[in-house]
Order: C-alpha cells, then structure tokens, then sequence
C-alpha cells in the first residue's frame, strides 16, 4: 500500500488574529471563533479530531481528540491566498506582493487601457459583489470592464458574460497578467464574470486566476520532478499557475471538491492530492455572511466522514487554510490570522503541534513523509504523527 498525502485548504477559516495583525487593520478577527460564537453551529467532527483543542480556538474542547492539532504564523508579511497557499509549500516569500489601496496608479491603468482598445470603470477597492451592482448598468450600456483591487494583491475584472464573452475576458486578464509585473508586481489578476440586468447581477462561476509563477520552487515542483502524481482540485492549479502538477480537477465550489478529493482518495490515485474548497472565502467571508460561513463548515464536517473512510492507513490527511476572513468583521477583506492544522495518518493520534511558526512546516512535513527527505525550510511534524 503507498504512501499519499493531502491537504484540505478550507478557504479563509483563520483562527485568530495573528500578533502582527494590527498592522493589517485586524487586531480582534477570528474567522472560526466569531462564526461559531454567533451562529452556534454544529461541527461535531473536526470538533472530534481536535479543533476545539487547539489554542485560543473558541471551540469545544475534547478528552481524546482523533487527530494531532495546531495552529501555524504566516511568515509572509501577508494575507492573501497565493502567498499563503506558497507559504505552506515550502516557499515563504521574503518581499510580500505589492497592494493598492487607493487603486491603480495613472500609467497602469491608461496602458491597460491602451492594450484592449476601451475604456474602463471603477480602479478602487470594492467588494466584488458591491461593484457590480453599483457599475453594472453602466457596464452594460458603454461596455467598459469594471476594475478594481482590494486589500489584497489583486487585479479583478468584472464583466457581464454577454457584454464582454467569456474568452474575451480572460484575454484581458492575460494582457493585465503580462503588464503587472517588475515595480508593478500584482499577486493575482482574476477573471470576476458575472450576469444579471438592471441594478441586479449575481457573480457566475467562471472565475478565472492568473498567478505568477512562485520565484523558487515548491515541494509540487520536486515530488513532481520524483516522477510522483500531484493532482490539484479546485484553484490550486490557478494558484500556482500549472507548475508542479501533473493531474488538475478544476472544481468551482466545495461540494465538487469534496467530491473530488474523496473520489481521488477511493480510486488509489495521486500521491499528494491538493484540494482548495473556495466557497468559505468567495461567497461568505468577503460577503459578510456568517450564517452562510456557519452553513459551510457544517456541510464541510458533514462529509468528513466520507473523506476519512475513503482513506488507506498510509494516507497523511491535513486539514488547514491559508489565511482568514472574519465574516462578522468591520470590511469585506481578508483578516491577518492563524490557520489551524488538524494532522493524522490512517486513524491518527491526537498530539498537540502547538503554534506553528511558520505555514511551511505543512509542506516540510508532507515532504518528509512522501520522500522521507527534509524540506530546504520549516519544521516537519512527522514525529508527531507516528
């Protein structure tokens, strides 16, 4: 029987604001602990392998939790998906991707213009689903695409689907990818298509992710480069824009990535599967929706089971996310937080991993474990799985 490894990137469920979190504007959020509090859900499961148990966490604690459990610092002076989801394969980012606050500057926005040969709307920081009903009529009657940023690293487009068609949007994404580069460096241009008339239009699933390529490589690059099978399920392939992996199941929301992790785990297939479940971040914490988060993690934790029974006693599971956005917080941006990590092989051992001081401890330790080598940086918790 082989070994095989998966991470579970559950979208934005910090658990606590980090020490540096101040600086961010998120002294206070707490994605899981301000949802659980207000909304009182039920997530018996991870609550049963340990989530409750890691520090600060808000959460029901357990005698016996069934999993090892931690919680992990962000090296990266961020708080955006790529850089987390880098972080912790194996690659912390010394200079963290540029944001714009007060929008593009003149020369991006006047070159980009230039590029596609029309004008734009917006160039501000604005919730996606704002915008679009604040522009979209005038979107839909000059056919300018509406841009803007957040406090991410980020360079939306948004555009009606039967205003600007789908390949003609990604085309200017592609064009806005190949300019923000250099002194302009932006994390993430994405493809925000959405549909709808008359003050009322509703974002459609054809988003679309244009990342850079990480400046060194991940532990995806050197298990692929050992010949072993990485299949990404959900953005991961966006994230990290098609390198180190050899199979892609594109899902677009949590139920079509459970699906396909667990369908992955019953057919013996891949050798480290890395799955993304987006809905918590794009639909609820940018949204301020924390009974739609609450709703989210007890459907997640509904099909825990299935994802525990479809795996082999040599398969490493770790559950985490990749930063937070605390629904019943002040905005609609990402928040500067701990993530959690719920860590076991085959039936697991509920070991504390402590805080983490660095999201690469995750990549180390799914490293070590495939290939029973040790990682260029952070701190495998193999030992504390076996």
């Amino acid at each position: 029987m082989k070994k095989r490894a998966v991470i579970i990137v559950l979208d934005s469920v910090g658990i606590g604001f980090l020490p540096d979190a101040a600086e961010f504007g998120d002294k206070w959020a707490h994605t899981l602990g301000n949802v659980y509090m207000k909304q009182g859900m039920k997530i018996p499961n991870m609550i049963g392998l340990g989530l409750g148990n890691i520090e600060d966490s808000r959460l029901a604690r357990v005698k016996f939790p069934a999993a090892a459990y931690g919680r992990s610092m962000e090296t990266t002076k961020a708080k955006d998906t790529t850089s987390g989801h880098w972080e912790m394969a194996g690659f912390p980012m010394k200079v963290p991707f540029r944001t714009y606050p007060n929008g593009f500057p003149d020369h991006i926005i006047s070159e980009f213009e230039k590029r596609i040969g029309r004008g734009t709307l917006g160039n501000e920081v604005a919730s996606g689903t704002e915008i679009i009903q604040r522009l979209g009529d005038e979107h839909v009657k000059t056919g300018k695409p509406i841009v803007y940023t957040s406090a991410d690293s980020v360079f939306q487009i948004a555009a009606h689907e039967e205003v600007i068609p789908l390949e003609e949007l990604y085309r200017y994404c592609e064009i806005a990818r190949e300019m923000l580069v250099g002194d302009d460096l932006v994390g993430r241009v994405i493809a925000r298509p959405f549909v709808g008339k008359d003050g009322n239009y509703t974002r459609t699933e054809n988003r679309r992710d244009y990342a850079l390529e990480p400046m060194e490589d991940t532990i995806l690059d050197a298990l692929k480069n050992k010949g072993m099978d990485v299949v990404a399920i959900g953005k991961i392939e966006d994230i990290f824009a098609h390198r180190g992996i050899t199979t892609v199941d594109h899902t677009k929301n949590n139920h079509a990535g459970i699906e396909a992790t667990i369908r992955f785990l019953k057919e013996g297939k891949g050798d480290f599967i890395f799955t993304n479940l987006v809905d918590f971040d794009m639909l609820y914490g940018h949204r301020n929706d924390a009974a739609g988060y609450a709703a989210a993690l007890e459907y997640f934790d509904s099909r825990l089971p299935e994802i525990l029974k479809a795996m082999t006693k040599e398969d490493l599971l770790i559950i985490t996310a990749d930063h937070g956005c605390d629904p019943t917080y002040p905005g609609t941006d990402h928040t500067r937080e701990y993530i959690p990590i719920l860590a076991m092989i085959g039936i697991g051992k509920g070991a504390s991993l402590g805080t983490r001081q660095s999201f690469a401890d995750i990549g180390a330790t799914v490293y070590e474990y495939l290939t029973g080598e040790s990682w260029r940086c952070g701190e495998s918790f193999l030992d504390k799985l076996v």
